[in-house]
């Protein structure tokens, strides 16, 4: 898998939210808010380029004191997601 071209992390008031680019792009009905750990997932997810939810998992547990079977369910969850909005293929 790979986050589609296009979508940008930005930092609104505290918050973390995923956004088009472009100012015709932005649909303020489908915001896509992310954790801290979820917006540290998106950049692992950009650095990776192509990545699994293994891959990603792997990297949360070496980043956060998190155990695999945790890492891997929550990336799981994380992933679906993004797929469900269309942010990632």
């Amino acid at each position: 898998m790979r986050l589609k071209e296009g979508f940008v992390v930005y930092d609104l008031c505290g918050k973390k939210i995923v956004l088009a680019q472009g100012l015709a792009n932005i649909d303020f009905n489908r915001v896509l808010s992310l954790s801290d750990s979820a917006a540290w997932l998106w950049e692992e997810a950009r650095r990776q380029g192509d990545f699994t939810v293994e891959s990603l998992a792997k990297a949360l547990c070496d980043e956060y004191e998190i155990t695999p079977a945790d890492a891997q369910a929550d990336v799981t969850e994380l992933v679906a997601q993004w797929q469900q909005e269309g942010v990632c293929e």
